[in-house]
């Protein structure tokens, strides 16, 4: 008898642990950001994000069709992989929840900085750049209030397994 799962029907017990989300979510800088059109249709973007008192933080100008569809149906999710990141083998956890749209000094000047210090931490003088690149007129910061938490662990999944990850997925 194996000492690994040698069928992947079911994935649900590969979950993400506690402190290894956190380092995902530490070194990440990405997010997949989605929602849904007036149609119903679901799409999704590539946003950079910060967390914030255990909820995530976008930005982009109001124009973006993104946040129309967010205040309308504020229903959304996030997806964060560990891909680029060099932490080791797949991980992958996905948030639901709700999208609060924010337009406020207050709300956006912290988010700013925040978001420059994880982007651009380099150097005082690149955040500076990228906080004046992000303040300008009609930017709003969302909100993603997460209730509903999906994680995975693909290294719990190939844990002594022959189908294990190749050194491309390390």
């Amino acid at each position: 008898m194996p000492d690994y799962t040698d069928s992947y029907e079911d994935v649900s017990k590969f979950t993400l642990a506690a402190d290894r989300e956190k380092a995902l979510l530490d070194a990440q800088t990405e997010c997949c950001f989605m929602w849904t059109t007036k149609e119903g249709d679901p799409v999704g973007v590539i946003m950079n994000y910060v967390v914030q008192d255990d909820r995530f933080w976008v930005t982009c100008t109001r124009r973006r069709k993104r946040v129309a569809a967010v205040e309308a149906r504020p229903r959304v999710a996030i997806a964060i992989t560990s891909r680029g990141t060099g932490i080791g083998v797949s991980q992958a956890v996905t948030y639901k929840g709700t999208a609060i749209v924010h337009d406020d000094a207050e709300t956006s000047g912290w988010m700013y900085q925040a978001l420059a210090a994880r982007v651009r931490p380099e150097s005082a003088e690149q955040q500076a750049a990228f906080v004046h690149h992000l303040d300008t007129e009609g930017r709003v910061v969302i909100e993603i209030v997460p209730d509903t938490r999906i994680g995975f662990d693909a290294e719990e999944m190939f844990r002594d397994s022959p189908a294990g990850p190749s050194r491309t997925e390390v």
